[in-house]
């Protein structure tokens, strides 16, 4: 049984090497390869900081391909040697897909080659299905969902290798789902709403003062949601300055979880030189996780703290766009007049219909500086 769809092509966003520019583009709907397969049909989806990191030129390439990550999606057609899902599911679509094996073949969602598509598209192609997404239940709004995708695992992972244990202190580095824009006034608002206390760190010297200021003896944990693409009190990039911070207001013992992004080069040849506090991370005795999330390690108990109500993370989007209007959205994105954006994606397959095989931009195709 499936649904495959009555159209052969589809809108999704694409990168084509322009700095500051996304197109909105027909191309091919996708089909299966594999009996291992299956197609979802991308009911929504979200722009996450690394889509700007590709925006700015400092990820990918200059080759053409289709972008997104984060997504939630219904089932439309499995392949034969799917087991454990059936058109219908409604799943989440993330950045990473592979074969569930202790030794896994994996591919990056989005990734430059284009090889399974990506989350910005009406269908995505997804190998490996029963170990690549995660089944979630009907009813609640796909913004709930969503975060479930990236940030919500990714923040769920940096705290659990920073060596976090109830009721110790805790300091976050980067107030949003991007984590690049904390001198923001409404993202600290943000994050005062939920029980926070904010520190602006361009007022009143800089974060780690502010900080030791409240609590003399430091925090137990400090998490690092920015990565290199960080600013210092002076708004001026300096890869360094988080990591720096944080080992000055952890505690003996404390320890450290790194969320961000910190990459060798990219390329414009970003090459990022860390310098790092080592005798004083030492002389404290200072734990330090790092890596890519563990979305599939902490993904069941994620979508039962949301299923249960204990958990409504929704709160982070202020905003819903049309996939058309991706590059809008992108721009405000950037220019931080949203915190976190939504994008609408696929029509039910009743509501199909012919679509012009040519860029598909309705007016809404960005321009460099705009």
């Amino acid at each position: 049984m499936n649904n495959t769809p009555k159209t052969s092509f589809m809108r999704a966003v694409q990168w084509e090497g322009e700095l500051r520019h996304m197109s909105v583009n027909i191309i091919p709907r996708p089909k299966l390869l594999d009996p291992e397969d299956a197609l979802v049909r991308i009911t929504t989806s979200a722009i996450c900081g690394s889509d700007l990191h590709i925006y700015h030129g400092l990820l990918g390439t200059d080759e053409k391909f289709t972008v997104g990550h984060e997504a939630v999606g219904i089932v439309e057609e499995v392949g034969p040697a799917v087991d454990f899902l059936k058109p219908g599911n409604r799943v989440l679509v993330t950045g990473f897909a592979e074969d569930g094996n202790l030794l896994p073949k994996a591919v990056l969602v989005a990734n430059e080659l284009d090889i399974v598509g990506a989350g910005f598209a009406e269908y995505i192609r997804i190998p490996w299905a029963d170990s690549s997404l995660a089944e979630i239940p009907h009813g609640l709004d796909d913004k709930e969902w969503l975060p479930l995708t990236d940030v919500f695992p990714t923040g769920w992972t940096a705290l659990s290798r920073s060596g976090f244990q109830p009721g110790n202190t805790v300091a976050v580095f980067g107030a949003g789902a991007v984590g690049l824009m904390y001198h923001v006034p409404a993202r600290l608002a943000l994050a005062a709403s939920i029980g926070a206390q904010p520190i602006n760190f361009t007022r009143g010297g800089k974060a780690s003062d502010q900080i030791l200021a409240l609590r003399s003896a430091g925090v137990n944990r400090v998490i690092d949601c920015v990565g290199q693409f960080c600013l210092n009190e002076n708004l001026k990039p300096q890869p360094d300055f988080i990591l720096r911070e944080a080992v000055k207001i952890a505690t003996n013992g404390g320890g450290i979880g790194i969320a961000g992004l910190y990459q060798a080069g990219g390329p414009e040849g970003y090459k990022p030189e860390i310098s790092f506090a080592i005798p004083e991370l030492w002389i404290k005795g200072l734990q330090v996780g790092s890596g890519l999330v563990d979305i599939k390690g902490n993904i069941r108990a994620l979508v039962d703290l949301v299923k249960n109500g204990r958990a409504r993370p929704g709160f982070i989007f202020s905003n819903e766009y049309s996939l058309k209007e991706a590059p809008l959205a992108y721009r405000r994105f950037e220019q931080h007049q949203e915190t976190k954006v939504m994008l609408k994606g696929a029509r039910r397959q009743e509501d199909d219909e012919s679509l012009d095989l040519h860029t598909d931009t309705d007016g809404f195709n960005d321009v460099s500086g705009a």
